[in-house]
């Protein structure tokens, strides 16, 4: 059970009505893409997870490890300034060997919706189109320990934001280079924890950007 709440997250109240207004704007600019020129980017990725911290007891001292993460975009980008995004991604031994190499095995998946910023395409033409990008959805965090004790498996809202650049070399291949910060927004009393729970992290990523 966690322990005294001395750094602990915002309150589901908060933390659900910042998930509703995320959800009101997607609503909001869905007809607008709809009626606009669009495009289907399918991004496979990879990158490095850094900075990490957590508050999960166990894993504490070696969360900021540097590890390689992997995962999936989805980008509908319209020729104006607007998008709409699904990002997912996983992160092995996102942990690291935590206190006295008693971390067996862990994992940090993202799962989110997200709203795009971009510069339209009447000014970048075919070069890169600089965007920014944020949301919420699903942080779910898994720790496996030694003795069985400390085990963690925790899933919280989340929140990301950051930005990037996306171009094409050919009518249906490109890249695309990102940074993002992720960061909780609820916690979770069943997780073994050293005040309120806590799950931030940065990531950096290159992709491979196939356009539909």
């Amino acid at each position: 059970m966690a322990t005294s709440p001395r750094r602990s997250s915002p309150g589901p109240s908060s933390a659900y009505s910042l998930a509703r207004a995320f959800t009101i704007i997607f609503l909001l600019l869905a007809p607008n893409i709809a009626r606009a020129q669009t495009d289907l980017l399918i991004v496979p990725f990879v990158g490095g997870k850094f900075a990490g911290r957590t508050t999960i007891a166990i894993a504490e001292p070696t969360a900021s490890d540097k590890k390689i993460t992997f995962g999936l975009s989805t980008m509908i980008l319209t020729d104006r300034f607007l998008g709409v995004e699904g990002d997912v991604e996983q992160t092995p031994q996102f942990f690291g060997q935590g206190i006295r190499r008693t971390v067996t095995s862990s994992a940090v998946t993202t799962l989110t919706g997200n709203v795009v910023i971009t510069v339209p395409k009447v000014i970048t033409q075919e070069s890169l189109r600089p965007y920014l990008v944020s949301g919420v959805g699903l942080m779910h965090a898994r720790v496996s320990t030694t003795a069985g004790v400390l085990d963690t498996k925790s899933n919280l809202l989340g929140l990301d934001i950051g930005g990037g650049v996306v171009g094409l070399v050919s009518p249906r291949a490109g890249a695309r280079f990102e940074l993002r910060h992720f960061k909780n927004l609820t916690s979770d009393s069943d997780a073994v924890t050293i005040g309120g729970i806590r799950l931030s992290f940065w990531r950096v990523t290159a992709g491979l950007v196939l356009r539909y």
